[in-house]
């Protein structure tokens, strides 16, 4: 294989993507390979039984009209289309700001156009694998019991991938250039998040403005959505006419994604080194940018909070990774909203929503302040007690967690004072366990593996996961009027008991 051809990167990369992916599903212990491989075997073949247990009624009960599928079908073909563009801005901000190889590779005579065109496709292919695994259940099963055609969704969903990416490096590179490769960073990772929400949260707000539900499916098979949607005729189902097997609408959208991908290698690739200069410029000015401050008195402990959310706030990265869980904070919001003065039926659905948000988002942020510092050396030298360190710590991402949930606390309150007392205890026992769990089994690593937090310890996703989820019915049931809430609290404590019991030794002397 000849050195800089177009085959010899696409190796390179495929070797980068395969050595990600383990690091991912083994945490760097290679042993565990053949379980990641049975469990994933495992979980396949369960996807597969849930998806026929869902389809095989559905479709049982007789042959919807081509309008309602075709209002499915691109409905469920808008959503991970959505995550895929998300993704796919992610992903290649990445590329132009953490890929330190590249400053190697466009050193060396080899074409940048091949890297170029070699890196935009590593990144449609990755970020369409994700929506190929969870959606391959529901067309294996599909084209297994209704017709063959609907395995086209397969080469539908690599279109949409690669369609998401050229929009995603369109965008990226067009803010590189009216706004600054400075500013592109934070402003990309926003995009990002906002991208991959507003479908699910747009339609989620119009069912409950004309429905009172949060039921998507529901929303799309109304006869509300029937009435506004296009003519069977229209070019706007030309992905469900392919998805559903048409073969010529399958091969005018492959057309369209082979074109639109050369025409951007070919119209970006000649500036595609200067975009990478100015990033890492950028970068490395953003990191010895300072301005003349002077030092303020605080206490031990307010400064150590205040250099927690410092880090918080500066963590570019953080910020798509976490916004899209306080998005999906607004359709419980407005429900609520909708709601107001009519009752205090919207709460019982509200309250497990934001419980589960919270216990979710406190994992992520407790992980970075805990386990994601990324100068212990510096910390364990200062003259202050270790535990005062970590109570700053839980502290700072308590007081995040409040800010973030209160404003629905207080329309909670406005709404059924009760149930804002049962949300708010609800929300703090998932914040504290999640808290908990990552203190339990923490370990030192770098803020810039976030993305795989949970490899470090599969006990510990567990535990959080499935605390979070108690917490959220327990909140709910509460609400409710249900004894059995009781019975989810139990077990929300059972799965901290054994949390605890299962630390490791080097956790146990901070335990509480």
């Amino acid at each position: 294989m000849k050195p800089g051809s177009l085959a010899w990167f696409a190796r390179h990369e495929f070797n980068l993507g395969m050595r990600d992916f383990l690091g991912m599903m083994t945490a760097g212990n290679r042993t565990r390979e053949r379980s990641v491989m049975l469990f994933m075997l495992g979980a396949a073949v369960v996807l597969h039984a849930i998806a026929w247990a869902i389809l095989s009624p559905a479709l049982s009960q007789g042959e919807e009209n081509l309008h309602a599928r075709f209002i499915l079908v691109t409905g469920m073909l808008i959503l991970p289309f959505s995550l895929m563009a998300s993704q796919a801005m992610e992903s290649v901000t990445r590329v132009f700001y953490s890929r330190s190889d590249l400053d190697l590779i466009l050193a060396s005579p080899a074409s940048a156009r091949r890297v170029f065109a070699v890196r935009i496709g590593a990144i449609a292919l990755s970020t369409t694998m994700m929506s190929l695994l969870i959606a391959a259940p529901a067309v294996n099963i599909l084209a297994l019991i209704d017709h063959p055609g609907w395995l086209a969704t397969y080469p539908v969903m690599m279109v949409l991938g690669i369609m998401a990416t050229v929009l995603a490096l369109c965008m990226t590179v067009f803010m590189f250039k009216t706004i600054g490769a400075r500013r592109t960073r934070l402003i990309a990772q926003i995009v990002a998040a906002s991208v991959g929400a507003i479908f699910v949260i747009g339609i989620q707000l119009a069912a409950i403005a004309s429905m009172g539900t949060l039921s998507r499916l529901e929303f799309m098979q109304s006869d509300l959505v029937r009435n506004l949607a296009p003519s069977v005729d229209s070019l706007a189902w030309l992905p469900a006419r392919a998805a559903m097997g048409e073969a010529g609408a399958l091969l005018f959208m492959v057309f369209m994604a082979i074109a639109a991908f050369a025409i951007v290698v070919i119209s970006l690739s000649a500036s595609f080194g200067e975009t990478i200069l100015a990033a890492a410029g950028a970068s490395q000015a953003s990191r010895s940018h300072a301005h003349g401050r002077k030092f303020r008195t605080h206490s031990v402990a307010s400064a150590l909070r205040f250099k927690e959310w410092k880090l918080l706030a500066r963590d570019q990265w953080l910020i798509s990774q976490t916004l899209m869980q306080v998005f999906y904070l607004i359709p419980p919001g407005f429900m609520l909203w909708q709601g107001f003065g009519s009752g205090s039926s919207a709460t019982v659905v509200v309250i497990p929503v934001l419980v589960m948000a919270s216990g979710q988002l406190a994992g992520g942020l407790s992980w970075l302040a805990i386990s994601g510092e990324d100068a212990p050396q510096l910390v364990a030298t200062a003259p202050v007690g270790m535990r005062a360190v970590v109570r700053a710590k839980v502290e700072a991402v308590l007081a995040v967690i409040a800010m973030v949930t209160s404003p629905l606390i207080l329309i909670l309150a406005l709404v059924n004072p009760w149930h804002a007392l049962i949300g708010l205890a609800g929300v703090s026992a998932a914040a504290i366990s999640a808290v908990a769990i990552q203190l339990w089994f923490r370990s030192q690593a770098r803020r810039s593996n976030f993305r795989r937090r949970q490899t470090s310890s599969k006990l510990a996703t567990f535990a959080e996961a499935f605390s979070s989820i108690f917490w959220a019915g327990f909140a709910g049931l509460w609400a409710a009027g249900s004894v059995w809430s009781l019975a989810l609290a139990a077990g929300a404590l059972v799965v901290l008991a054994l949390a605890r019991n299962f630390r490791p030794q080097s956790a146990r002397e901070f335990a509480f």
